[in-house]
């Protein structure tokens, strides 16, 4: 463990300690991933380095072959599904406790709020950016998102009754 002690100096000019350092978290990263940990930090010297692993090590193994018969692999959902712009949490309301800017079988225009989005304290609104049905609320009220993150599902809007 003589490698993670922080020999090579970061700020000595010369740039030694830099690949001692790369190689170092390399290290850690396959013992991470050997020994089951999902999660370490570490402080030495002046560096500190934070590695979070997916935690899905044993659940990747679980997952169904691709060899095997593929006839019977889910199809997508039809419809177009509405994106996180940004990075940040998804509110279903306008307040806690208010009703919801949608549910699933409500009919949106386009430019209607179908959420909104924090990020760095800003709410954003999101809004359709097409006519549909929500088929699909793909996120909870309050879960963080990235950008292209999936919303909501729509479907195609029904015809005005004559």
């Amino acid at each position: 463990m003589d490698r993670f002690g922080g020999s090579g100096d970061r700020d000595s000019g010369n740039g030694a300690g830099t690949p001692e350092l790369i190689d170092a978290v390399r290290e850690l990263i396959t013992l991470m991933g050997s020994g089951g940990i999902t999660e370490l930090d570490l402080t030495t010297g002046g560096v500190t380095i934070r590695l979070r692993g997916n935690g899905g090590g044993h659940a990747i193994a679980a997952l169904p072959s691709t060899t095997g018969d593929t006839s019977k692999s889910p199809e997508p959902a039809a419809g177009h599904v509405i994106t996180a712009p940004m990075i940040g949490t998804y509110y279903a309301s306008p307040a806690p406790g208010e009703a919801a800017f949608v549910q699933v079988g409500d009919e949106v225009e386009v430019g209607q709020t179908v959420g909104i989005i924090e990020a760095m304290k800003i709410m954003n609104e999101i809004v359709a950016d097409r006519p549909g049905i929500v088929a699909e609320v793909m996120v909870e009220n309050a879960q963080a998102v990235e950008y292209g993150s999936p919303l909501l599902r729509l479907t195609e809007p029904t015809d005005p009754l004559p």
